[in-house]
């Protein structure tokens, strides 16, 4: 997975900041490792990969390392195929417990892609990171 989370963030671009709402986008060419395997015929974006958009952006954004406790909602809209530009915006809904609850929301032009709902911890609180 530590290959995979290197590529996304190889083609993250535009990472920007206003309040707590971050937002990157990414454009990923056919020979991107995440389309391994993923319908090879019709490469198709896994979803995993768009939450690692997403735990990537606030990485990079934060400047601290993350680590992903639980995925509390993913909804997948519409595919992304090679070469699709997206943005993801990224906030974060605060912490209980030390844990962060962070939205996402993947979008492509004005389409809905995908909907995170994901539950972090920030390196230094509970992590090993």
């Amino acid at each position: 997975m530590r290959r995979v989370k290197e590529e996304i963030e190889q083609y993250m671009t535009g990472l920007e900041m206003e309040s707590m709402t971050l937002t990157s986008r990414f454009s990923f060419p056919p020979e991107f490792i995440g389309f391994q395997g993923h319908f090879p015929a019709k490469k198709i974006l896994p979803g995993v990969c768009q939450i690692q958009c997403a735990l990537s952006t606030l990485e990079k954004g934060r400047g601290k390392g993350v680590a992903l406790k639980e995925v509390v909602l993913a909804k997948y809209y519409s595919p992304l195929f090679p070469d699709d530009e997206v943005t993801c915006v990224v906030s974060d809904d605060g912490a209980t417990s030390g844990e962060h609850t962070i939205k996402a929301a993947i979008t492509k032009n004005t389409v809905k892609i995908a909907e995170l709902k994901l539950r972090v911890l920030f390196a230094g609180q509970g992590t090993d990171r």
